[in-house]
């Protein structure tokens, strides 16, 4: 879930102005929900995951996401395979 803390976060990140934040919100929901359906079922208390989320935002803002999968391709593998990792010793389907 994208609570205002993250989106204050990100705004920061990037020096945006609070004017935006509507706009932030939407970028980052729909960078979590594209994240989580690639690399499984994180949250953003994962750093990983969480630095993720604000690069595909980042691409997103600045109109280049379709490069950001090629990019970020080795990160996102590796929360792919620390997932199916995870799940594999707790007894869970992979």
């Amino acid at each position: 879930m994208i609570t205002p803390e993250i989106v204050a976060q990100f705004r920061g990140r990037m020096h945006l102005d609070e004017f935006e934040d509507n706009n932030i919100q939407s970028i980052l929901e729909a960078s979590y929900e594209d994240l989580r359906a690639i690399c499984g079922d994180y949250d953003l208390t994962n750093n990983r995951f969480k630095e993720l989320i604000f690069e595909r935002s980042r691409y997103v803002y600045n109109d280049a996401l379709e490069y950001f999968h090629k990019n970020f391709l080795t990160q996102i593998n590796n929360l792919i395979i620390a997932k199916a990792l995870e799940e594999t010793s707790t007894g869970g389907e992979v």
